[in-house]
C-alpha cells in the first residue's frame, strides 16, 4: 500500500463521493486507501458505504459513536487503522484539493522528510477559498500567534495550522499522542523533533455543506496553545509585567517630582525599554540568542520596536487623559496591556528569529517541545 488517505468527518455527506473520485484520479496506478473517521449525527455513514461499494480504490469507514478527542482524535485513529506507513491527513469538504496529495506523495518519496506540509503561505499557496475577509485575517493571526509561542520549533514551517499533511507512521509515537484540539499538526510538531518539508496549495472554497468554525473551535484553539507553550509566554508576561510595573513606578515618582506627565512617560518608557531587552535576552529568550545573530542587532530591532510602540502609545495616553478624562497611570496602564500582545509576536519572530539556512532544500529540524504537558 502506498498511502492511506485519513478524512475525519462530521456531517460532510455531499462531499464523500466527489473526494473519493478525485483522490483516485489523482493517484492513478498508486496503491491507495482512503479512511473515513466519522463523527457524524447524520446519514454521512451510510452516504460513505455507499461510495465504498462502487468506488475503484478501497474505502473504509471507522464510526464512532463516542468522539474522543474531536478531529485530532480522529486523525490519530485513522493513522492506527491505516495500512500504510505514510498518511495524508486532510479535511472533508474539499477545501483540501485531492490533486495535491500526488505531490505530497512525490515529496515524501525523497526520503528527507518526515512530514510534508501543504502550505497557503509559500510561494504558489493561497487561502483564497476562506469565506471572508475576517476569517483571512483571523487565520493569518492565529498562524502568527503560533509561530511566535514557537519561534524555533515553527520558524521554517509557514502554515502549521493547516489540517493537510503527509506524515511517516513510523516517525510519530502514536499510542502517545493525545491530541486537545483541531490542530492535529501543531500537536505533531510541538511534541517531537520531525523533518519537515512543505508544498503549496491553494485552500479551495467549500463543495457542500457548511463550515464547522466557531467560537468554541477558537477557544479550544487558543486552549490548545497555551497548553502546549505556556512556558515562554508566561515568563514574557511576567518580563512585560514587570516592566509595566516599573514603568508606572517610574512615570508617577517623575510626577512627584514635578515633571509632565507625557515627559514622564517618555523618560519611563525608554527606561523600561532598555531594561527589559536585559531581561528578555537572558531570562526569556537565552536559548535562541546563539542563532539570531549579535547582541546590538537585537537591541536595535528591539529599541527601535518599543521607541515606535511608544510614539504611537504615548499619543493615545493623551487621548484617554484629555479626552476621556482618565487619570493618567490608569491611561498608561491600559496602553501598556494593549501592547503585550504585539511585543511578543515581534520579539519571537522578529528580534530573536534564527538566521535563515544557507541549504536551498525545504527541510527543517522541529525541536522537541520544551514545556510538554502529560495527558
Amino acid at each position: 500500500m502506498d498511502l492511506s488517505v485519513i478524512v475525519p468527518t462530521f456531517n460532510e455527506g455531499p462531499n464523500v463521493a466527489e473526494l473519493v473520485r478525485r483522490t483516485s484520479d489523482a493517484l492513478t496506478g498508486r496503491a491507495v486507501e482512503v479512511i473515513f473517521v466519522d463523527d457524524s449525527t447524520d446519514d454521512t455513514p451510510d452516504v460513505i458505504r455507499a461510495v465504498a461499494a462502487s468506488a475503484d480504490i478501497p474505502v473504509r469507514l471507522i464510526h464512532r459513536d463516542n468522539p474522543v478527542g474531536g478531529l485530532g482524535g480522529a486523525v490519530v485513529e485513522g493513522i492506527r487503522a491505516a495500512e500504510s506507513n505514510r498518511c495524508v491527513v486532510m479535511d472533508g469538504d474539499l477545501q483540501h484539493p485531492p490533486e495535491v496529495i500526488a505531490d505530497l506523495l512525490a515529496r515524501a518519496e525523497e526520503g528527507d522528510a518526515d512530514v510534508v506540509v501543504a502550505s497557503r503561505y509559500i510561494a504558489g499557496g493561497t487561502s483564497d477559498g476562506l469565506a471572508n475577509a475576517v476569517r483571512t485575517a483571523v487565520s493569518r493571526a492565529s498562524t502568527l500567534l503560533t509561530k511566535a509561542m514557537f519561534p524555533k520549533k515553527l520558524h521554517n514551517c509557514s502554515d502549521p495550522m493547516t489540517g493537510f499533511f503527509l506524515v511517516h507512521r513510523d516517525s510519530l509515537e502514536v499510542e502517545t499522542l493525545r491530541p486537545r484540539g483541531f490542530k492535529i499538526l501543531l500537536e505533531i510538531l510541538a511534541r517531537k523533533q520531525m523533518r519537515v518539508a512543505e508544498v503549496p496549495f491553494s485552500f479551495a472554497p467549500r463543495f457542500a455543506g457548511e463550515s464547522k468554525a466557531s467560537f468554541s473551535q477558537g477557544m479550544r484553539f487558543l486552549t490548545q496553545l497555551t497548553m502546549l507553550r505556556f512556558g515562554r509566554m508566561s515568563a514574557f508576561a511576567l518580563v512585560g509585567g514587570l516592566g509595566a510595573v516599573a514603568n508606572l513606578l517610574i512615570m508617577g515618582g517623575l510626577q512627584l517630582l514635578g515633571v509632565q506627565y507625557l515627559v514622564a512617560a517618555v523618560i519611563a518608557s525608554i527606561i523600561t525599554i532598555v531594561a527589559n531587552f536585559l531581561a528578555l535576552e537572558y531570562l526569556v529568550f537565552a536559548d535562541m540568542r546563539e542563532e539570531s545573530g549579535l547582541m546590538r542587532h537585537r537591541f536595535i530591532k528591539s529599541f527601535t520596536f518599543n521607541g515606535i510602540e511608544a510614539i504611537v502609545r504615548i499619543p493615545v495616553i493623551w487621548v484617554l487623559v484629555s479626552q476621556a478624562h482618565m487619570p493618567s497611570v490608569i491611561a498608561a496602564a491600559l496602553t501598556l496591556i494593549a501592547a503585550f500582545v504585539v511585543r511578543f509576536v515581534f520579539h519571537a519572530l522578529v528580534v530573536y528569529a534564527p538566521k535563515k539556512s544557507r541549504v536551498g532544500r525545504a527541510v527543517r529540524a522541529v525541536e522537541p517541545l520544551e514545556d510538554e504537558v502529560t495527558a
